[in-house]
């Protein structure tokens, strides 16, 4: 007995194959030979901002915003001292043709490629801060006894999602650790909260959480009085009693 099979049960046969041939081939991306310092002469603070710049990334906890949304650059002078005074930093680099997102996106990609042996050669040559663009960047900050906290861990978005963040903080955690220091905390945003928990971080078991220091500015905007938060100018209104010290009313 002869049977027939419409046009209509062959298109749905050939698209549950190819479903499933898809399912079977998920591509992974692939990350590109990296180079990992923890020297802190390797980095360079003009190509550091330049990272920050290019991730859109700040150091400040209220950074100044231009009308598309950009941070302003930091002041080179002072990342040069925030570098000198970090115990702990942890530098990536690899090759300029990866940073920019153009290398083998997947292995299939890379498992098939076929490179001119001049372009062989290049990719054969380790990569080093010298030969390599920086590409990752994360600091510690301890007192070098006790306590450490974790800072401005960013990676380029072109490198986004392959593990170097990871990386970064898991070197930052081993040198710590190496020196005795275990109780590390890590200052993030919301945001973040998910990267460092994959990094092994959680909510602290003593409830604690960041304050920052408000300070009052000398000027006055009308019958406001203008109050700094960090780099953040909050609007506040005028106190109407005296101003009374915390010893005159026995807080501490």
């Amino acid at each position: 007995m002869a049977i027939g099979v419409s046009a209509l049960s062959l298109t749905s046969i050939y698209t549950q194959i190819s479903a499933t041939e898809s399912k079977t081939h998920i591509r992974k991306r692939v990350r590109p030979p990296i180079f990992i310092s923890t020297n802190p002469s390797h980095v360079n603070p003009c190509d550091l901002r330049a990272l920050f710049t290019s991730s859109n990334f700040s150091c400040h906890r209220f950074p100044n915003l231009d009308p598309d949304g950009r941070v302003e650059p930091i002041d080179i002078d002072k990342l040069h001292i925030a570098l000198s005074h970090s115990c702990v930093v942890v530098s990536v680099f690899c090759k300029p043709q990866f940073s920019t997102g153009d290398g083998p996106k997947d292995e299939m990609t890379s498992s098939k490629s076929r490179f001119a042996p001049g372009e062989l050669f290049e990719r054969a040559i380790p990569v080093t801060e010298s030969n390599g663009q920086l590409v990752g960047f994360g600091r510690a900050v301890s007192d070098c006894g006790l306590t450490a906290s974790i800072y401005d861990v960013v990676v380029i978005p072109s490198l986004q999602g392959v593990g170097i963040g990871r990386m970064i903080v898991q070197r930052i955690i081993r040198m710590l650790t190496s020196r005795g220091i275990f109780d590390i905390a890590a200052l993030c945003s919301a945001k973040q909260r998910l990267f460092f928990k994959a990094c092994g971080f959680g909510d602290d078991i003593l409830g604690s959480t960041s304050m920052m220091y408000t300070r009052t500015a000398s000027s006055r905007n009308g019958d406001q009085m203008v109050k700094r938060a960090g780099r953040l100018l909050l609007l506040a209104p005028s106190s109407r009693e005296p101003f009374s010290s915390s010893l005159e009313d026995g807080s501490h």
